[in-house]
């Protein structure tokens, strides 16, 4: 990735955690509300799990070719 994806990644995870976040915090007692950021934060986790896990599978497929 070039370095201004990175930033541009970076700032709106950082948007979408402050967002849930917050949410979180102001909702009075609301616990649809809770549960459905709650389950939202979740999915956003493990979709990094796995976006990470592609890019490193990537980085070693790369490392190989290049090692040879």
């Amino acid at each position: 990735m070039k370095k201004e994806t990175k930033i541009i990644a970076g700032v709106l995870a950082g948007a979408a955690l402050g967002a849930a976040i917050a949410l979180i915090l102001s909702s009075d007692k609301n616990s649809e509300m809770k549960d459905r950021v709650s389950d939202w934060f979740c999915d956003l986790i493990d979709a990094s799990k796995d976006k990470f896990a592609d890019v490193t599978d990537k980085v070693k497929d790369t490392l190989s070719k290049v090692n040879v």
